[in-house]
């Protein structure tokens, strides 16, 4: 029988994909670009991206057996399924370079300034290799706990922050013009383009088609709402010429705050609560991955190509976190052009596609649904024989007295 998950794993995987980058990295690049109206990018970025996983949804419910490589190969052949299991690989492989980006300069900058880069590199591919083969199910519980980490660590910061926000620091809106800010929350798009196709990968995996909508949105609303506070804050404690300084702007906002007497050093809660919400990224990639290549190569499982494709991914990672420069440029250029492409493009293509070939959606569904309906009247054939043999042996026994 098909692992599944429930939707609230579901809505808690959505939310770690997108948590660790937005508030890492994100916030500061757009600061560069559009100073105190981040916030305001950030809120675009999340209302268009609900419009992206719409897509994403009404694609996979159209044959909820199976993914998007499924259902192109339904749609124009086995090529063309491979064509897109390439492209969804060249998106994970790019994705894996910005969340290299985020892990290894959280850590490496802030605490292990002297540890060289292969060493979270290697802890990486471990740690992404035990959650992909263990699967969706283990690393939809752990996101539930990063969900939680996620909360406390907002909370945390709240309320050490509160006491030095000036909501002054917020005004004037759109300073930089309407089309400058709506153009900045590209940055934050591309962050939800990994929430999106991992989607598009696992959403067959989700019990209950019915709730996937809901429980989608609500995902992106919740996530949003939990990334949203970090540019308020950040600009509002900060200021924006402070937060635009920083690669790791989350980091220098976390030395600002405080509780009391007695936590000052918010910088280690941070990376504790953090750090389960990258590692989920690190494993979803992974998992992402390695079953977009095995689709490519036409097996079945794929688990066999987790480490082939985790090497290949770990290679580019560390070749991109290598050189600063390379990185940032890299992150805030190519990535972003590269995921708004393949995560705005390929569900238009497929959309598109099924709009004409709905009588082949609807002839490969019929197939499946027949072949789901004997399977399930085999199991419960030989459930019916097992039981039988079960009384015919407890027979003699009751004849013999016994």
């Amino acid at each position: 029988m098909k692992v599944q998950i429930t939707n609230g794993m579901l809505m808690a995987i959505i939310i770690n994909t997108v948590y660790a980058k937005a508030i890492g990295l994100t916030q500061g690049t757009m600061a560069r670009e559009v100073g105190s109206d981040i916030w305001i990018s950030t809120i675009i970025a999340t209302l268009f991206s609900i419009l992206i996983v719409f897509m994403i949804v009404v694609i996979i419910r159209r044959f909820p057996t199976g993914d998007m490589m499924d259902q192109s190969k339904i749609l124009l052949g086995t090529w063309f399924s491979k064509i897109i299991s390439l492209i969804l690989f060249i998106f994970f492989l790019g994705a894996y370079g910005a969340i290299m980006i985020t892990y290894v300069y959280h850590l490496m900058d802030y605490f292990l300034p002297e540890a060289p880069v292969y060493i979270f590199i290697i802890i990486a591919f471990i740690v992404g290799c035990y959650g992909a083969f263990f699967g969706i199910e283990v690393i939809g519980r752990m996101a539930l706990i990063g969900v939680f980490s996620v909360l406390a660590l907002n909370i945390l910061l709240m309320l050490g922050s509160l006491s030095m926000f000036d909501i002054r620091e917020l005004l004037p809106t759109f300073q930089s013009g309407v089309t400058n800010t709506v153009w900045a929350s590209r940055h934050h798009v591309a962050d939800w383009a990994m929430a999106t196709m991992t989607l598009a990968v696992v959403l067959p995996y989700v019990r209950n088609p019915k709730e996937w909508s809901r429980s989608n949105i609500a995902a992106i609303l919740f996530g949003g709402a939990f990334v949203v506070m970090w540019p308020i804050l950040q600009v509002g404690v900060l200021s924006p010429e402070v937060t635009a300084q920083y690669i790791v702007s989350c980091m220098q906002m976390a030395r600002s705050a405080e509780i009391g007497q007695f936590i000052h050093r918010y910088e280690m809660i941070m990376i504790a609560f953090f750090a389960i919400s990258i590692l989920t990224q690190i494993m979803m990639c992974f998992l992402c991955a390695s079953t977009a290549v095995s689709k490519l190569f036409g097996l079945k499982d794929y688990r066999h190509m987790i480490i082939p494709t985790a090497l290949v991914l770990s290679g580019y990672g560390f070749w991109v976190v290598f050189d600063h420069q390379r990185a940032m440029e890299i992150l805030e250029t190519t990535w972003v052009e590269l995921s708004l492409s393949i995560a705005i493009g390929l569900p238009i293509l497929l959309l598109v596609l099924g709009i004409f070939r709905k009588k082949k959606l609807k002839k490969a569904n019929d197939q499946a649904n027949q072949e789901a309906e004997k399977k399930q009247d085999g199991n419960q054939t030989q459930k019916t024989k097992k039981n039988q043999q079960i009384n015919t042996n407890q027979k003699p026994n009751e004849a013999n007295g016994n």
